[in-house]
């Protein structure tokens, strides 16, 4: 691997974890934000995720794993739809581990009238929680868009705006319980930056545990359950919280458009 092509894909998911911190800055310096367009973002985010990870990061995975050097055909298949469940059942075991309340993938209103009624201590318990859950769902995430970028680089850069579209709503949700607190700007941007952080660490703890043994066996299986974590976070995050911040209508809109943008771009780049 070029240490150029490295660097890419370290900057990548720097890039995409440290879109909590634009989260962050929507919620603390506008007086309000349109939910409708955020609904369509990350429904956006959502169809990028899911066409990118079943047609081009899975097939990949299935290449890798079914060629003749590897494991063949049948064996080859067969490895891809168990690493590609094991993905999915690391996400879940993530998010059964984190208690609901403080678990981001659990819907939470958050405007500012619901916090008023709340008490300052619970509020900054809230947002710390939710900082150290969200950078333990961005850890994964940072493997994805590391593996993405090292394997294709345009495969990367659609991977990293899908990423960054989802952790904004992320970024407020650690921010605003933090500031209605504390009433400290700053404090509420650098929880909800330094929680962007576990994507690149998740990046550089991925590769150099990897890269001693990186092989076509082992781009397949890590893909595959990439696939995996990507489908689920899709369906189990994106996807409602859509839904939660706009109309039904608006999150399949912003999902159909995005796979139909990610599906041309993969064509014509």
């Amino acid at each position: 691997m070029e240490d150029n092509n490295i660097l890419f894909a370290f900057l990548l998911t720097l890039f995409a974890g440290l879109s909590t911190g634009i989260g962050s800055l929507m919620s603390l310096l506008s007086k309000k934000f349109n939910p409708k367009f955020l609904s369509f973002s990350l429904g956006f985010s959502a169809g990028v995720m899911i066409y990118v990870s079943l047609v081009d990061i899975l097939q990949k995975a299935r290449e890798s794993l079914s060629s003749p050097e590897v494991y063949g055909k049948t064996w080859g298949e067969l490895y891809t739809v168990i690493a590609f469940f094991v993905g999915i059942g690391v996400i879940a075991l993530i998010d059964k581990l984190i208690p609901s309340y403080e678990n981001p993938h659990e819907i939470k209103n958050i405007d500012e009238e619901n916090y008023k009624a709340s008490k300052r201590k619970n509020l900054a318990r809230m947002g710390i929680f939710s900082a150290v859950a969200i950078a333990i769902h961005n850890f994964p995430e940072g493997l994805a868009t590391f593996m993405g970028a090292l394997s294709e680089p345009k495969l990367g850069i659609s991977i990293a705006i899908a990423v960054a579209i989802h952790n904004i709503p992320e970024g407020i949700a650690v921010s605003v319980p933090i500031y209605f607190a504390t009433k400290s700007r700053k404090k509420a941007f650098w929880y909800s930056f330094l929680s962007g952080l576990a994507e690149p660490l998740g990046a550089i703890i991925g590769y150099f545990l990897l890269s001693s043994i990186f092989s076509e066996a082992t781009f397949g299986f890590v893909f595959a359950g990439v696939a995996g974590i990507m489908v689920y976070i899709s369906l189990d995050e994106l996807l409602p919280t859509a839904e939660e911040y706009g109309e039904h209508h608006i999150a399949i809109g912003g999902l159909v458009a995005g796979m139909a943008i990610i599906a041309v771009s993969l064509v014509l780049i």
